[in-house]
């Protein structure tokens, strides 16, 4: 379930509110836009694949909402893994993580509420 969007690393592309197809997110004119629908999430991912400046951490409890500490999700590195593990943007021209996402268990695996 989508569980963060960080402003201060948002760009206010909005590509996660034109991309996602649960329509989770609100445009905010200029401001970064909000999780407007939380537990209409899919879990799908998609919102932290499209989005270029790793604002968001979607968690992998689909049905419960884990409200993670922001500080503990950037100290995990999980920002920005699902991107890099499955090659997208500027991790595609780098064979080591090219077409990587068969190998993501950990990924979702990812949860707070078992720490």
């Amino acid at each position: 379930m989508i569980e963060l969007l960080l402003t201060e690393r948002c760009t206010q592309c909005n590509d996660c509110v034109t991309k996602c197809p649960a329509n989770v997110f609100d445009a905010v004119p200029g401001a970064p836009p909000i999780i407007a629908r939380q537990d209409e999430c899919q879990t799908c991912y998609m919102c932290e694949l499209y989005c270029p400046a790793d604002a968001l951490f979607v968690g992998s409890d689909c049905e419960h909402a884990d409200a993670p500490a922001p500080a503990r999700v950037i100290a995990t590195g999980w920002l920005g893994e699902i991107r890099r593990d499955s090659g997208w943007g500027e991790w595609a021209a780098d064979p080591k993580y090219k077409n990587q996402m068969w190998y993501m268990a950990e990924v979702f695996k990812r949860g707070l509420a078992q720490d």
